[in-house]
């Protein structure tokens, strides 16, 4: 054999791998690419398009969302409150007739107080009463500074107005007076 014969018959592992037909590769015309890209924008318009519409119907459903909740949260204190007006309509029914006296009407008055107050307790309302407490400016409201032998100087004398607090919240201070200590002897 001859030299030319080996290289003819002795192929290399590069040969080997090489497709013995190569396929011949189709470019896509200009033509053809455009139109691909515009079919894509149309499709990301699209989904662009729907997405704003889904973000607009999400934000008109949460403002009707968030109405309603504020047009119905206190439902729950509302149905609690309905016997509390059945009671005080019951108590000025009573009230009207000839035949009772003023005692019966404040003791009915003092059980619908306390149904009352027991109603909005349980709804989160938590009365602030600091008679003979320390004045704290952050829950009371100081009106009045007088003297007193009897309470110590920054001691709460007198409540005028109860405050209020709901869930924590201060909603009204208590309005109060506070002592100053003992009255000052006056020399002269």
């Amino acid at each position: 054999m001859s030299q030319t014969d080996q290289t003819e018959t002795t192929a290399t592992p590069a040969d080997a791998a090489a497709p013995t037909a190569a396929a011949p590769v189709v470019q896509p015309t200009q033509d053809e690419l455009l139109l691909a890209a515009k079919k894509d924008v149309a499709a990301a318009h699209e989904r662009y398009l729907r997405a704003v519409a889904d973000l607009e119907n999400f934000r008109k459903r949460t403002v009707r969302d968030k109405d309603e909740l504020r047009q119905y949260a206190n439902s729950s204190l509302m149905e609690d409150l309905i016997p509390v007006l059945d009671n005080l309509g019951l108590g000025l029914a009573a009230a009207r007739t000839q035949q009772t006296d003023g005692k019966s009407i404040a003791d009915g008055v003092t059980l619908v107080m306390e149904q009352l107050k027991s109603t909005l307790t349980r709804h989160g309302l938590k009365e602030i009463n600091p008679a003979g407490q320390t004045f704290d400016p952050n829950q009371q409201e100081c009106i009045a500074h007088q003297p007193s032998g009897e309470f110590a100087a920054e001691l709460v004398m007198q409540v005028v107005r109860l405050g209020y607090t709901l869930n924590g919240r201060l909603l009204r201070p208590a309005s109060v007076i506070v002592s100053s200590g003992p009255a000052a002897e006056s020399k002269v």
